[in-house]
This record gives structure tokens, sequence and C-alpha cells, in this order.
């Protein structure tokens, strides 16, 4: 019994996870000739206002930390694009009882699910060069969320999500 609990624990921990993040850009561009970003005006980021809001903090210190200056007429503008989806449960036990004698045999499967399918929000940053008008460096981000987090939980996991994400911006030259 001891191992079946330490089992279903382990499985737990391996079901909660963190956020992933794919990036993309355009291999032709020279990151250092950008100093200075803003937002676009007319964004429709599908999160909440209050959330938006904390995104934004959260994206302006991060940038500013990596020396990008907030203008009125930048190098680059940014555009966010969020969605919610409830993910399947991707963890199962399955239990089965079977048996065989005398040339008869039969069986029993069940699966069962572990843990509930979880709301999962995707967050797309799109980084569109002022002058030319063309999409130059993009991330996507996906990682669980919870409707019902405090305020304060909710801006602690989009400061983290966002220096995840941009934890390898500007990208590396090889």
């Amino acid at each position: 019994m001891r191992y079946l609990f330490s089992i279903l624990f382990i499985c737990s921990l391996f079901s909660c996870s963190g956020v992933r993040v794919n990036y993309d850009y355009d291999k032709a561009t020279s990151f250092s000739n950008y100093t200075s970003y803003n937002y676009f005006s007319d964004i429709e980021s599908g999160l909440s206002e209050l959330d938006e809001k904390r995104l934004m903090r959260a994206l302006d210190s991060t940038l500013q930390a990596k020396g990008y200056l907030l203008a009125e007429e930048p190098d680059f503008f940014i555009n966010i694009l969020s969605n919610e989806y409830r993910s399947a449960p991707n963890n199962a036990v399955g239990v089965g009882v079977g048996g065989t004698g005398r040339n008869v045999g039969g069986g029993i499967s069940v699966g069962l699910p572990l843990g509930n399918s979880g709301i999962q929000r995707q967050i797309q940053f799109d980084f569109v060069d002022a002058q030319k008008d063309e999409l130059f460096w993009q991330a996507s981000s996906e990682s669980g969320f919870r409707e019902n987090a405090s305020p304060s939980v909710r801006e602690e996991r989009l400061r983290a999500l966002v220096k995840k994400v941009f934890s390898k911006f500007p990208p590396e030259k090889k």
C-alpha cells in the first residue's frame, strides 16, 4: 500500500507543469539595432484588464532591465495575444483483473485518470519592427492557470512567465 501511495505521489508531482516556451525569430535581424519599444495602441490581448496591466508591468521591468526604453516613437512594437483552454488529464493508472483456466479466459481493465483537467493559458508575444512593419521575434508560452487565484498569486505567476519567456531575448548570435 505504501508503494502505491509513493507512485501516486510521484505521478501527481510530474503532472504539475511549469511554463513551456517556444521561440522563433528572423535570423537576418540585428537585435542591437533595437533600443526602444512600445505596445500597439489597439492591443486586444484576450486577458482581463487587470491581468493585462500586471503582464505589461512585468514586461516593462524585464525589458528595461535588459536596457530597452519605453518610447513614444519606438524601434519596435509589442503585440500580446492570449487564450485559455481546458486540457485533458494526461496521467492515468490502469487497473486490470483477469483469469484463465481450462481454456477459458477473461479480463477487465479500467483506466483511472489522475488529477483534474486543468485550465491552460497560452500567451503569445510578437515583436514587430516599427519602420518595416515586419515581425522579427515571437515567443509563445503555455502554463497552468487558476481562475480563482488571488491578485498577488496572479502577479507572481505572470512575473515568472515573463522571466522565462524573456530569458532568451535577445537571441544569442551563433
